[in-house]
């Protein structure tokens, strides 16, 4: 294999497109945060979730997820119906074929008490969002630039 090969071969796995399961009921939220990633220099598709019930399926591939591609990275909100995102985080953390996906907390909630509790749950990383929506553009082009552009992610499972 030549050098031009090798060097073609990295560029093209570099570019991937790289899935962001998005995990958030408020509906101007994921509008938003879809609008900041749409500018994005990196090729990346936003999937999202409504509640941590539709999460969990997604991640496991069931119902009308089978399909679906397996997400790079989750950003995940705290406060929501049916299963919270504590929940959602204490199983992808305890599933062997989920807790290697980086889990970014991205909630409104400023609480020293979630905070901590989210570390506990072994989170990668917690971000209080904004909303001002250029405070929550920059926030979003933070994420992608550290979570996509810097980074090493674990390869996805095919």
């Amino acid at each position: 294999m030549s050098a031009e090969s090798t060097s073609a071969e990295i560029m093209s796995a570099e570019q991937a497109v790289k899935t962001i399961l998005l995990v958030d009921d408020n509906l101007g939220d994921v509008r938003l945060i879809q609008e900041a990633f749409k500018g994005s220099d990196f090729a990346c598709k936003v999937a999202v979730a409504r509640d941590g019930v539709e999460a969990m399926a997604y991640l496991r591939r069931e119902g009308e997820f089978t399909q679906t591609p397996f997400p790079d990275l989750i950003l995940l909100d705290l406060n929501m119906p049916r299963k919270d995102g504590r929940e959602v985080l204490a199983e992808i953390k305890t599933d062997p074929g989920l807790r290697h996906i980086p889990v970014v907390v991205l909630s409104t909630s400023r609480s020293e008490e979630d905070v901590q509790r989210s570390y506990e749950l072994q989170v990668n990383c917690y971000i209080s969002k904004s909303r001002n929506l250029s405070q929550l553009f920059k926030i979003v082009r933070g994420i992608e630039a550290f979570w996509l552009g810097i980074a090493t992610l674990p390869s996805t499972p095919a």
